[in-house]
């Protein structure tokens, strides 16, 4: 078992990181319909004070060759080269509120380690409370508010925003785990998933980001901008509506998801419990063939 202790080191620093902030968390990897987490990093790093604090160690979490890192060809010899980065940054919103912003890519292996690393810096950090998000294509219309489904310990967000809340079976994800590992430690965590038009997973979409943003100010207090995501939204809409009035195909898509969604909301999604049962091979065979023999049985009225 590694040594969840040896996966990150602290940064040198000319000054404490204070105790008790809030961690936010953001990891890509798994799916970022929207190009949300994307969009919400490159916009704090542009728009906030960021000082990176802690960086975990790719040799032991990253498949390079699934994320090759970049590299600078200067003519004639490599000039420098790019490697990914994944880490914790302490930030400051707009107001001068400090918080730590957990972000880069989601780890390729040792999630079990990973995850145990993060509850140690929660603990020596003191960390107040954990949110992430994190955002998947979902079969609603962009006319329609974005949906979230929340999940965590803190019951107040879920009641609150949570519009879907399915029983069934999902892929995970390593902030899903930290979550799981967090509630057992009875952490205060929350995880906010954005659920994008899947028509629109592969673009941009700027008020996916904003909904992301607002989400995590919901939960911590924080304030962040979002003025210019807004204007980007604005204009990216106004060129989707314009498609509409030329692509048949997809005013129809959307106009079948509305009524859906103005039906039953975002739990009109065709995503169901997982039964409990699964049957066995015997009743298989013996459902096959019954399957034949209704079949056969049918065959021979039509040809009567």
């Amino acid at each position: 078992m590694v040594d969840p202790r040896k996966l990150f080191s602290f940064i040198d620093l000319d000054f404490e990181v204070p105790l008790g902030l809030n961690l936010l968390a953001g990891l890509s990897g798994f799916t970022d319909a929207g190009n949300t987490l994307n969009q919400i990093s490159s916009h704090i790093q542009a728009n906030l004070t960021t000082k990176l604090i802690v960086q975990f160690d790719n040799d032991e979490l990253l498949d390079y060759r699934s994320r090759r890192p970049v590299m600078f060809f200067e003519k004639d010899h490599i000039a420098s080269y790019q490697p990914a980065v994944l880490g914790i940054y302490l930030a400051e919103d707009e107001t001068g509120q400090q918080f730590l912003w957990l972000t880069g890519y989601e780890p390729d292996m040792k999630w079990e380690s990973f995850t145990r690393s993060l509850v140690q810096i929660v603990e020596i950090l003191g960390i107040s409370s954990v949110t992430w998000v994190h955002s998947i294509p979902f079969p609603v219309p962009h006319t329609k508010s974005i949906g979230v489904t929340v999940s965590g310990n803190r019951k107040d967000l879920i009641d609150l925003y949570s519009e879907w809340k399915p029983q069934t079976q999902v892929p995970g994800n390593v902030l899903h785990l930290l979550e799981y590992r967090l509630s057992a430690e009875n952490v205060p965590v929350v995880g906010f998933v954005l659920l994008v038009p899947h028509y629109l997973a592969d673009s941009e979409y700027p008020q996916a980001a904003v909904s992301a943003l607002e989400h995590l100010a919901s939960a911590t207090g924080l304030v962040f901008p979002t003025d210019s995501l807004r204007d980007e939204g604005d204009a990216f809409v106004s060129r989707l509506n314009e498609q509409l009035t030329t692509n048949e195909d997809l005013r129809k898509l959307i106009t079948t998801l509305e009524a859906g969604f103005d039906k039953a909301g975002p739990s009109s999604a065709p995503i169901k419990k997982p039964e409990q049962k699964l049957p066995t091979a015997d009743e298989i065979a013996s459902e096959l063939e019954s399957y034949l023999a209704n079949r056969e049985k049918n065959q021979g009225e039509k040809n009567e």
